[in-house]
């Protein structure tokens, strides 16, 4: 046998090897920093968990697997949606595609068309933000909103605007004063789009605070006018909320769920809930943000995925009364 074949058995040999290395889903969760509960949701949710080597109702994990897994934590960190950060990974690690022909399903049209109306307002607001027009930028906003709704323009419209401008101000130290700008101009235009909710569905109101340390509460408006939107009544706490002030606030008004942001994975605490005391009534307790993604949590607090997630929950746990 020559050197080329000896070094060619040496890879493959090497390779089974690997691919018969594989960990269980308990040391996977040691080796990411993450509950094992939430490896089994990735895998249920989202699909991404072990490919193969199932033994029984035993999952192992291989190589690769774990770095899918790894590409996904990343992608959270970085501010991605589960679902979102799902997605990234398993693009990132499958095979390409060939190419292939789609025909148009029905509806196809009212989709592009979304799509597009999508498209021009990322451009448009990134346009008058960079030429420092609060009026155009402000504008634009609100008429995304009433297109496409709060939400939708969170997601596909605001967040794209704001990640390309802290990328263009941790590349270049530029463009700070334009991210402010599309900040104030959100918060005013999402305000702006908040209905007063005179008759709430929900006889006790939802709490919607910041973790304590946790500037970042922008999200937090959206959800509030997404909720008010659908008639569920808030209480808004704001950024920064201290532990003893949420255990005050809940005593004081008994709410029917509490909804609590957090944006950092550093500022996200689980023994926050802790102190959160209980009623006569039982309060829902939402962790939001993904902050929590990678957070072990009580029993009792429900992890929501992103706003949309969280505006179909609370809605359907409270909104009944």
């Amino acid at each position: 046998m020559g050197d080329h074949g000896r070094v060619l058995d040496a890879v493959i040999g090497s390779t089974a090897q690997q691919e018969e290395e594989t960990l269980p889903v308990a040391a996977v969760a040691r080796r990411l920093g993450v509950a094992p509960a939430t490896l089994r949701t990735w895998d249920r949710r989202y699909g991404i968990g072990p490919r193969a080597h199932t033994t029984g109702r035993h999952r192992r994990y291989t190589h690769a697997d774990i770095g899918r897994l790894e590409l996904m934590q990343q992608a959270l960190l970085r501010g991605a949606t589960p679902a979102e950060a799902a997605s990234y990974a398993l693009r990132a690690t499958a095979p390409p595609d060939p190419p292939e022909v789609v025909a148009p399903r029905e509806g196809g049209t009212s989709l592009l068309r979304e799509f597009s109306t999508r498209s021009a307002s990322v451009l448009g607001l990134s346009r008058a933000a960079m030429a420092m027009d609060t009026v155009a930028t402000q504008q634009l906003i609100a008429d995304s909103i009433d297109a496409l709704g709060v939400v939708a323009v969170w997601n596909d419209v605001l967040r794209p605007v704001l990640a390309a401008l802290a990328s263009r101000w941790e590349q270049s130290g530029e463009c700070v004063e334009v991210e402010h700008l599309v900040h104030e101009c959100t918060l005013a235009a999402v305000i702006g789009a908040t209905p007063m909710v005179t008759a709430p569905r929900n006889p006790r109101p939802v709490l919607l605070c910041c973790a304590p340390d946790e500037q970042h509460s922008l999200p937090l408006y959206v959800l509030r006018a997404a909720l008010a939107r659908e008639g569920i009544g808030t209480q808004m706490l704001g950024a920064a909320l201290p532990a003893s002030a949420l255990a005050a606030a809940v005593r004081r008004t008994g709410p029917a769920a509490v909804a609590v942001w957090a944006q950092l994975p550093g500022l996200a605490r689980a023994s926050l809930f802790d102190e959160v005391p209980r009623t006569r009534q039982r309060v829902r307790l939402f962790a939001c943000g993904p902050g929590w993604f990678t957070t072990d949590l009580p029993d009792r607090v429900d992890r929501l995925e992103d706003l949309a997630d969280a505006v179909g929950r609370i809605e359907s746990l409270v909104g009944a009364g």
